[in-house]
């Protein structure tokens, strides 16, 4: 079984983040590698998270015309990353073009999962208000959902109390990443909408993204050891 595990490599440079992934084992987690990150290292860390056999979710987030969008997929299908994520709210043009720009630049290779950004999971419905949508998060959230797949998407990001609506409305193949995930009695920092691994996988996710409860760990391999065995243990 492949572990759901993605672990955020949360850091402001390529050392720090190498640090951890040298003490985490690529057989039992992703990582990903994100926007503060990828600015100040570049790709150089994604191919050095590459080499070492991890598979790796570039958390970018595009949003922008078509072609800008499409061409920003294509570059980072070339470095070899298993998974990169849009945001759904771009539109159909925007995500078909992401998709189209995705399995031209994997040249037969297996394409790696384009993913949609929902909302946010820092986002309550007051927040939603505030930049003009008229939605609870749930509501938001699948109706983007809806748009992603349609237009050839693997599946979204989404938080784990959207989980289950989007899995019932979208099918047993489409990918539900889960961010905001948090070991029972964990703070949840500054995401609204939080689960535990449990919870969120029940709730029908299929990747748990965790950052600081392992990456700020005193020993990360333990805490994802920890985490992997809780999950193991609920499902039997």
């Amino acid at each position: 079984m492949i572990s759901p595990v993605i672990v955020a490599l949360d850091f402001p440079d390529a050392a720090g983040a190498l640090a951890l992934a040298q003490r985490l084992d690529p057989g039992r987690c992703a990582v990903k590698v994100g926007k503060e990150l990828f600015t100040a290292a570049g790709p150089d860390v994604v191919r050095a998270c590459v080499a070492r056999g991890f598979r790796v979710f570039l958390d970018l987030k595009f949003h922008d015309i078509p072609n800008t969008c499409a061409q920003a997929c294509a570059a980072a299908t070339r470095l070899g990353v298993w998974m990169l994520n849009v945001h759904a709210s771009g539109g159909s043009a925007m995500l078909t073009a992401a998709r189209r720009a995705v399995d031209e630049a994997a040249g037969g290779r297996e394409a790696p999962l384009l993913i949609g950004v929902t909302v946010l999971t820092s986002l309550a419905a007051a927040d939603l208000r505030a930049i003009g949508v008229d939605a609870e998060p749930q509501e938001q959230a699948l109706r983007l959902a809806k748009l992603a797949q349609s237009s050839g998407l693997d599946g979204v990001v989404c938080s784990a109390r959207e989980a289950a609506a989007l899995r019932a409305a979208c099918g047993p193949r489409f990918q539900l990443v889960t961010p905001g995930i948090r070991p029972a009695g964990a703070a949840t920092q500054d995401q609204a909408r939080v689960a535990t691994p449990v919870e969120a996988m029940a709730a029908g996710a299929d990747w748990l993204v965790i950052g600081r409860p392992i990456n700020a760990a005193p020993d990360p391999a333990a805490a994802l050891a920890a985490i992997l065995d809780g999950l193991q243990g609920d499902a039997k």
